[in-house]
């Protein structure tokens, strides 16, 4: 009787244990993944090193928002964390440092920092439009125009290389930084 005991208890860590663990990489695999942000291209809203929380179930059920921070797939086993500018059908011009979609005028207060400290060395971010830089007048269908917060010192869909992001290269959104702590936050 004490061996059958044994046995279903052993039994029961065994299963909970693997629970746990499928649990574990269900939340990793569907809902939140870690990544760390390598490089300069989203200071100041994201330092090197910074380590952040991207949630992937949040924009399945949503769309994404024209200013939200996202991470996708820019090569095979290349990972960018950028800004959504533009959303499908919007028309972007960048005219003395400042954003207009669609002909209206947008304020970028996450920048400010940086435009502060630069604005004895010229414009933070080069007058174009984006007929200028990828040949069409209007975001596609499907797709975004995404720009990295460091405008400098960042290759994001000014460069042909990235060009519009299809929304099925997007992993989800970066909204928590959770290390190092001394940067712990949440990106608005």
């Amino acid at each position: 009787m004490e061996k059958k005991k044994e046995k279903n208890e052993l039994f029961e860590w065994i299963k909970t244990i693997g629970i746990v663990f499928v649990s574990a990489w269900g939340i990793h695999f569907f809902l939140f993944e870690p990544i760390e942000v390598n490089g300069a291209s989203m200071m100041p809203t994201f330092e090197n090193g910074d380590r952040v929380v991207v949630d992937k179930i949040g924009p399945q059920l949503t769309d994404y928002e024209r200013f939200d921070v996202v991470v996708f797939e820019a090569k095979k086993d290349t990972n960018y964390i950028k800004r959504i500018i533009g959303i499908p059908g919007d028309r972007i011009v960048y005219e003395n440092d400042e954003l207009f979609i669609n002909g209206e005028k947008y304020e970028e207060p996450y920048l400010e920092e940086y435009k502060d400290r630069l604005k004895d060395s010229g414009t933070f971010t080069e007058d174009f439009t984006l007929e200028e830089y990828l040949g069409e007048e209007v975001v596609p269908d499907g797709y975004f125009f995404v720009l990295g917060d460091n405008r400098r010192n960042s290759t994001d869909s000014r460069d042909p290389s990235v060009g519009f992001v299809s929304k099925d290269k997007i992993l989800g959104t970066a909204k928590v930084v959770f290390f190092p702590l001394d940067n712990l936050k949440i990106i608005k």
